[in-house]
């Protein structure tokens, strides 16, 4: 009887020991997939025109990770927008600065720490104004293009980390739909960065049934951002790139309207010479002429 109770107290301290194993093995952290939490706050500056409006609508259908507020009064407080970005919880920035009603600037910053690369926006070119055969889904996900050029220079894989941030869709964004469907390419060619955005069609529109047959098919928007400036933290901060070829439209138009302003001065100039000739012309008659003569 004694041994019978020994063994019984054995087998229930063998049962503890096997749940405090499993106790213990629970509370073991495994390691997690690293999750994609990026999010993008987008607005822009008091003076934007249709273009630009229509640009930034374009993005935001682009982009389900965006979240949209409304513009900002000052230029010159953009150390606001880090706050700003803390407030909608979002740790990236896209900022449009429009200048005289037709310069257009693109900020695109990582909040609150930095950095932030401050580009001029050209030849932009929305969806309504192509007239594109391309279509997608509206929430899908894209594959993001980046050209070897990139990773040629400091400053092009600076600026490729933070478009892979700011363009690339996380899966589980509230918006994104499960579908990989167009290719947003970005190339640099003449120390510009081109962007555009091509549909994945998987068959031949003319032959449906036939064999699947991968192309691309430009869908828009389209534009031309010009670096000017790397900041190392969100817009302020050291410089840490800056474009020596960049010339402001505000300079490129000025000298048009001066090199017009020479071509008016040097008509005029001409005009004057011209008749101080004839004048000189009319003075130096000679005493035998004709009209002298026979006068």
């Amino acid at each position: 009887m004694a041994s019978l109770l020994k063994e019984q107290k054995k087998a229930k301290g063998k049962r503890k020991a096997d749940a405090m194993d499993v106790d213990e093995a629970e509370l073991v952290p495994t390691a997690k997939k690293p999750r994609n939490k990026q999010r993008v706050l987008m607005l822009s500056s008091r003076g934007i025109n249709h273009r630009m409006r229509h640009l930034m609508n374009d993005l935001e259908a682009l982009l389900p990770h965006v979240k949209k507020d409304s513009k900002l009064d000052s230029k010159n407080h953009l150390n606001l927008l880090p706050e700003l970005a803390d407030l909608h919880n979002c740790n990236n920035t896209l900022y449009f600065e429009a200048r005289r009603h037709e310069d257009l600037y693109m900020w695109a910053a990582k909040t609150p720490n930095g950095p932030s690369i401050k580009m001029h926006v050209q030849n932009v070119h929305t969806m309504d104004e192509l007239k594109m055969t391309g279509n997608c889904l509206k929430g899908s996900r894209g594959i993001l293009s980046f050209d070897k050029a990139f990773d040629e220079t400091e400053w092009g894989k600076l600026t490729k980390e933070l478009f892979t941030h700011i363009f690339g869709v996380p899966p589980q964004a509230r918006k994104a739909k499960p579908f990989v469907d167009h290719v947003l390419t970005f190339s640099i060619l003449d120390n510009k960065i081109w962007f555009r955005n091509f549909q994945i069609i998987e068959k031949d529109p003319l032959q449906p049934n036939g064999p699947p047959q991968m192309s691309l098919t430009e869908i828009g928007p389209r534009f031309v951002l010009t670096p000017i400036r790397i900041f190392e933290g969100a817009f302020s901060g050291a410089t840490v790139y800056s474009n020596p070829e960049f010339v402001t439209p505000a300079a490129v138009r000025s000298a048009m309207r001066r090199e017009k302003g020479d071509k008016y001065g040097n008509r005029k100039h001409a005009q004057a010479e011209r008749g101080m000739r004839k004048e000189l012309r009319k003075r130096e008659d000679d005493e035998l002429a004709v009209a002298k003569v026979f006068a």
